[in-house]
């Protein structure tokens, strides 16, 4: 990714005494959003799993949605690249994790009517203690579905984050959240998890 449109794009950043999130409008233009939901859905889908359980989740009662993983190639290694840039940037200015990579590949995440969510959960739970930044990339126009609320909850109240097209959202993944179900058409994203050395 150039420099320059990483310092010409605007970081919003929040802190409190609990939560730390950052995210970022224009990330990926509508252009590349769709770009990458073609290169997503050229693989065969994947139900989702909770950690390592071997039920699905709709079984479970807490996450219902397709996946795949995404790893660098020709056709995507611009992607890695950028996200890479901007990892390395925001946890150098906010969080000054002890971090090493992305090590897990880029889920590419499919929600769909009627059932599509994922209940409150971290992602630095069991089996994966050395997560330490969870970042999610919102690929669909927010005007072509309903419901799908990326929510972080800090105290209390839960917080929605930004549907803009495009949006990069990072937060440390001890962070309690969740995805509303969508209740019209479909959702796409893409997550992936920064790993490191255990917290102290």
């Amino acid at each position: 990714m150039k420099e320059n449109r990483l310092i010409a794009s605007h970081w919003n950043f929040f802190n409190d005494q609990i939560e730390k999130f950052a995210y970022w409008e224009n990330f990926l233009t509508q252009k590349e959003c769709k770009n990458i939901i073609k290169i997503g859905n050229k693989h065969k889908p994947i139900k989702a799993r909770v950690g390592n359980s071997r039920k699905g989740e709709k079984e479970l009662n807490i996450r219902d949605s397709n996946i795949n993983f995404l790893y660098p190639n020709e056709e995507n290694e611009w992607l890695f690249r950028r996200l890479t840039d901007v990892i390395l940037d925001l946890n150098k200015k906010f969080f000054k994790f002890d971090i090493s990579g992305l090590s897990e590949g880029v889920q590419f995440t499919h929600y769909k009517t009627p059932d599509g969510m994922y209940k409150k959960h971290v992602d630095m739970g069991l089996g994966f203690q050395v997560r330490k930044l969870s970042i999610s990339v919102q690929l669909s126009d927010p005007n072509t579905y309903e419901g799908g609320d990326l929510l972080l909850h800090q105290e209390a109240l839960p917080v929605k984050m930004p549907r803009k097209q495009g949006t990069l959202l990072i937060f440390p993944s001890y962070t309690l959240h969740e995805v509303t179900p969508v209740t019209k058409n479909e959702r796409y994203s893409l997550v992936c998890w920064v790993n490191g050395k255990q917290f102290k």
